[in-house]
């Protein structure tokens, strides 16, 4: 008898993790059964790169460039508006492509904790098409600066989007130049001649600025004297020379000694010398910081498991980084294997696209949903994707998406959703496949209770053990 009560207590907790499995590492399972009873294994399983993008029309790093370097070209010839360039609409089809595969990749993946994980690293490397000159780069950005990598060493990653043509343009080092650099010079003695004013701009810093606050040391590091404006300005004269090349056999990136600012820099202490190789070594240092393992691991342990996370398991990360010099698997086995991530009570609220491709998921919707001209609801319901709205990404706590205006519209998709599909869905068959042992008594007996299948279906949507993981 006790050992038919100990099997039992066993398989109940097996089947507690396989759900906090599939929704919170992962984006929602249609049932848990396929986890099996090895929960922590089917995650592992999953470590490694992510999948290839799935989709139609997706253009690699040097085709998207060659793209937008004959968009240029056409807006300069014609001398017109965006709207009125020469080949502005298959521009549109090949950003509306790129969205497109993002979320049926995550809608149909087999390794949905790696597709997570790719969305979390290209949230966290933001680049956005807020800014025009990154339009159709955004896409193969994700496909060839993150999804390689998020396994890999987090420095590799880290030198992968420094140096990609979308970053290079979305954070302007493409404008920037030393002050003592030739183009500088070569610039102002032309402008002598002519009596006009100088056409390069100078030294830019955003690039340098969001890469040890974002990127890397954390905002915090500022705050407590760990980097300084000094090292800002003087990583910013490390980057220059960093541009994008408009030839036509161009692949992106290149360094052009002309933008380069002469001399030995130093970078939180540390002198770099004049040249290319000087960004890979200060990227190397940035990596390996403390500083870095303790806010990667914040955000990883924020992300995965709860606004403010315990302490111990980011304290735990980090020890793991370090130990593995930034081996990023490693990292993910450690969060995995930490009992202080598998707390049962979900206390994640899933962001928009969360929420719709988890839903998607979780009802097996045909993908067509997301060819609509909103993203399947991801733009109603207040996330743009590939237009994240600043360079740190979207937000990543509950707060930030529980406005009044917010949850009504949750309501309201879902609704639309029950309507939909509720007469030939069993909502309550699903929810017990899906959410299993996760559900409340409470939402249970609501969505048995509801009048109809579409009402049922809508309750299950908003109830609080799916909206949150």
């Amino acid at each position: 008898m006790a050992s038919t009560a100990s099997a039992a207590s066993s398989a109940g907790s097996a089947s507690v993790q396989a759900a906090i499995a599939a929704h919170r590492f992962g984006l929602s399972e249609p049932s848990l059964q396929g986890i099996g009873s090895d929960p922590q294994g089917w995650l592992l399983s999953q470590i490694g790169p992510a999948d290839i993008a799935r989709g139609d029309g997706l253009l690699n790093t040097p085709q998207a460039w060659a793209h937008a370097r004959a968009e240029r070209r056409a807006k300069k010839d014609a001398k017109a508006q965006p709207e009125a360039v020469p080949g502005e609409h298959h521009f549109r089809e090949v950003i509306a492509a790129d969205i497109t595969s993002r979320l049926v990749t995550a809608a149909s993946t087999q390794r949905p904790f790696a597709e997570r994980l790719q969305w979390f690293w290209s949230n966290h490397f933001t680049v956005s098409q807020t800014k025009g000159t990154v339009r159709g780069l955004v896409g193969a950005f994700e496909r060839d600066a993150i999804r390689p990598h998020i396994a890999g060493r987090f420095e590799d990653m880290l030198v992968a989007s420094s140096t990609h043509p979308a970053m290079l343009r979305y954070l302007d080092n493409v404008q920037s130049a030393g002050p003592r650099s030739r183009i500088v010079g070569k610039a102002s003695r032309r402008a002598h001649r002519m009596g006009e004013e100088p056409r390069v701009s100078g030294l830019n810093e955003n690039l340098a600025r969001e890469i040890l606050e974002l990127h890397t040391l954390g905002a915090e590091s500022s705050r407590d004297g760990i980097y300084t404006q000094r090292d800002v300005t003087s990583f910013a004269a490390v980057l220059t020379g960093w541009r994008i090349s408009l030839a036509d056999d161009a692949r992106g990136q290149l360094f052009d000694a002309d933008w380069h600012e002469p001399g030995r820099k130093t970078v939180l202490g540390k002198s770099y010398p004049e040249g290319p190789d000087a960004l890979r070594m200060v990227l190397r240092d940035l990596a390996r910081h403390p500083a870095t393992a303790k806010f990667i691991s914040t955000k990883l342990a924020r992300h995965f498991v709860a606004d403010d996370p315990p302490p111990e398991l980011v304290d735990q990360l980090a020890a793991t980084y370090l130990r593995s010099d930034g081996q990023l698997g490693e990292v993910y086995q450690a969060l995995i294997r930490s009992p202080l991530a598998w707390n049962p009570a979900p206390s994640k609220l899933k962001t928009p696209e969360e929420f719709v491709v988890s839903s998607v998921r979780m009802l097996k919707a045909p993908m067509r949903v997301f060819e609509r001209h909103d993203a399947g609801g991801v733009y109603s319901l207040g996330q743009r994707i590939h237009v994240t709205p600043s360079p740190a990404g979207w937000p990543d706590r509950a707060e930030d998406w529980l406005g009044p205006d917010a949850v009504w519209k949750r309501v309201e998709w879902a609704t639309r959703a029950g309507e939909r599909s509720g007469g030939f869905i069993d909502a309550r068959a699903v929810a017990m496949a899906s959410l299993g042992p996760l559900l409340s008594d409470s939402s249970r007996q609501q969505i048995e209770r509801a009048s109809d299948g579409s009402q049922a279906l809508a309750l299950l949507l908003m109830a609080p053990e799916f909206q949150r993981r």
